[in-house]
């Protein structure tokens, strides 16, 4: 297998670039050449979407999406948390892709700007998640809440997913009905063959995961704790169904589909897709990478499946 050719125009013009890569700089200009790169590449025609800024009791700001059509429906709500390697992106980054998924699912999608290592190391990240997911569904008006996300916002997402989970079994907190997890971080001790085989080349580099890793958790100590490496956590019974999504070329390709596997072994109704020709990050690169439009489309139709057999 091949990358798909589209991903190699983007590889090799990443090559040619002057621009140093991100591991070689600092958080600060990473976060800026990170959000330059989204806005090159993200689709140019994006849906029109109803927006309003939110603030959690904690201080968490999230920008709400609601298709303009649906402005006066009772809507599921999505959470997401966006990639970056819990260093970098934003509310913007990630603009685009939450835009597509109010759409596509017929929901409203709340994206989370929670703060960011290594000025917020963990568990900030966790704590501002799980407080935007308490928070939206205290707000929301029809019962159906999903959480998702992709890398870093991937593991967010799986670890806001095992925290509800205890909480409902405790007798409180929000009942989670789905999980998307887009090339989710699930295991922070950096040790499978895919890391092995794709951590160089493919923008996604063993050396950057490192960087990051670092930035967000300076306590080696904390690697095993399942709130950092969600599939540490001692049991994966319970939790909502799930759809996760890997791309061939990527570092975390194993974390991901181990992570499915581990689902399904625990009894939980998972689907697991790879897109074997891409690579990480592809899902926001719709206005470069075809693929990427047919990858948002499954999530899409995997979101509505799961909020349609949910009673509102």
């Amino acid at each position: 297998m091949k990358t798909h050719p589209q991903v190699q125009a983007l590889l090799d013009a990443a090559a040619r670039s002057p621009i140093p890569t991100l591991d070689k700089v600092s958080p600060f200009v990473g976060r800026r050449l990170y959000r330059e790169r989204c806005r090159t590449v993200m689709p140019k025609n994006l849906p029109e979407m109803q927006t309003r800024i939110l603030l959690t009791p904690q201080g968490t700001v999230l920008r709400a999406y609601r298709p303009t059509a649906l402005k006066n429906d009772v809507l599921p709500a999505l959470v997401y948390f966006h990639g970056g390697g819990w260093t970098i992106g934003d509310l913007d980054t990630h603009d685009g892709l939450c835009r597509e998924l109010a759409q596509g699912a017929r929901c409203e999608v709340f994206s989370v700007d929670y703060r960011l290592a290594p000025e917020a190391p963990f568990p900030a990240a966790v704590e501002d998640c799980i407080a935007a997911t308490e928070f939206v569904a205290q707000q929301s008006k029809s019962g159906r809440i999903a959480v998702a996300g992709d890398s870093a916002g991937g593991n967010l997402a799986a670890v806001v997913a095992l925290h509800a989970r205890d909480e409902w079994q405790a007798g409180s907190g929000p009942r989670i009905c789905f999980q998307l997890l887009i090339y989710p971080a699930t295991d922070q001790n950096l040790e499978t063959d895919s890391l092995r085989r794709n951590g160089r080349d493919y923008l996604l580099t063993q050396s950057l995961m490192e960087v990051f890793r670092a930035n967000y958790l300076p306590r080696p100590a904390d690697y095993a704790d399942w709130r950092a490496s969600p599939a540490l956590a001692a049991s994966h019974a319970g939790l909502p169904p799930a759809f996760v999504l890997t791309a061939g070329f990527d570092p975390l390709l194993d974390e991901g589909r181990q992570y499915a596997e581990l689902l399904a072994r625990a009894g939980v109704e998972v689907a697991y897709r790879d897109y074997p020709d891409m690579i990480h990050g592809f899902i926001v690169m719709g206005g470069v990478l075809d693929t990427a439009n047919a990858a948002v489309a499954e999530c899409c139709a995997q979101l509505r499946r799961a909020f349609d057999r949910v009673t509102a």
